[in-house]
């Protein structure tokens, strides 16, 4: 190997070992404070606001706008049809399922025995089926309560992801399946709407962020940063024991919805999910041998079989 070829190798192994490091989602679950949590429990009641509880026309707009919002992003990804798919898959309609974040309950015709769950109170209106008021941090049902599981475009709004996650085993029997399909790997520009806004509404910090957006959202920035954070994650994974969820707090914006996931709270990767639950026993069964990887491609969502220790 010449003098060039090596350095040149260096030199990439270097750069690579920068990505890694700025592109590794360092936090892990803390306590929240009893003003954070009211603070999102008055968001997302406000978000579906009855119309006759509206005193104000600001708040009819709003619960319009976020329902709206809410039904295209159904639409646009093909939720309806996804989880159809793994009930029809998995012979869910006689079993009890639990929907985790259910909001307007869009789902809840999909199986015979069905449970709602969410944190906002006004949402109770939408259902002819069960529901159940409660966070997906501190489910109320016993250990091994459901068969089935899945919770659609809602980890991501979850302060304290892994806690929900470690509720969502709790709650499933042994063999059971759970299909997660949060808004993957949120960039922090979401909160503002930069992709969204004119470069007018922006000052020049602003403008210079709306204006890197392009080239941060290339396949091979998106790609470098992803697989380089996921080759971390993958070392960690060979020790052994469970691993703890690593992921990017955000700060929502509950002022103004400019876009999906201006309300995020969190930014979670795919293969780190997966990774939590595999440490743990689990089953991916949406995995295969690419998916599997730190390269991970479609589909979007996650399918794990709970596999439970003998008590």
């Amino acid at each position: 190997m010449n003098r060039k070829l090596i350095k040149t190798v260096v030199s990439s192994a270097a750069l690579f070992t920068v990505i890694a490091a700025f592109s590794f989602p360092y936090e892990v679950d803390a306590p929240l404070s009893a003003q954070e949590m009211e603070k999102a429990r008055q968001y997302y009641a406000s978000a579906y606001r009855s119309s006759a509880a509206a005193s104000e026309k600001t708040s009819l707009e709003a619960e319009t706008k976020y329902l709206q919002v809410a039904a295209e992003a159904d639409q646009n990804s093909h939720i309806t049809e996804q989880v159809q798919q793994f009930v029809t898959r998995f012979h869910l309609q006689q079993r009890s399922v639990l929907d985790i974040g259910s909001g307007r309950g869009y789902l809840q015709d999909l199986v015979e025995n069905y449970t709602g769950l969410d944190i906002s109170p006004t949402v109770a209106r939408f259902y002819h089926k069960k529901f159940v008021l409660g966070s997906a941090t501190a489910m109320p049902f016993p250990d091994s309560s459901f068969d089935a599981a899945w919770s659609i475009f809602v980890f991501e709004h979850v302060p304290n992801p892994e806690q929900a996650l470690r509720e969502c085993r709790r709650v499933l029997r042994d063999g059971a399946v759970v299909m997660l399909l949060p808004a993957w790997n949120v960039p922090s520009w979401a909160a503002d709407g930069y992709p969204v806004r004119p470069y007018s509404e922006f000052d020049v910090a602003g403008k210079l962020i709306k204006a890197s957006i392009p080239l941060r959202t290339t396949l091979a920035a998106r790609a470098t940063s992803r697989v380089s954070a996921r080759l971390i994650r993958a070392a960690a994974f060979l020790l052994p024991g469970p691993t703890s969820l690593h992921y990017r707090r955000l700060k929502p914006n509950y002022k103004d919805y400019w876009m999906p996931d201006s309300d995020a709270v969190n930014s979670l990767d795919r293969y780190e999910v997966m990774a939590w639950f595999r440490s743990r026993g689990d089953e991916c069964l949406s995995c295969d041998g690419i998916s599997g990887s730190v390269f991970m491609s479609l589909p979007p969502y996650l399918i794990i079989r709970i596999h439970k220790l003998p008590l």
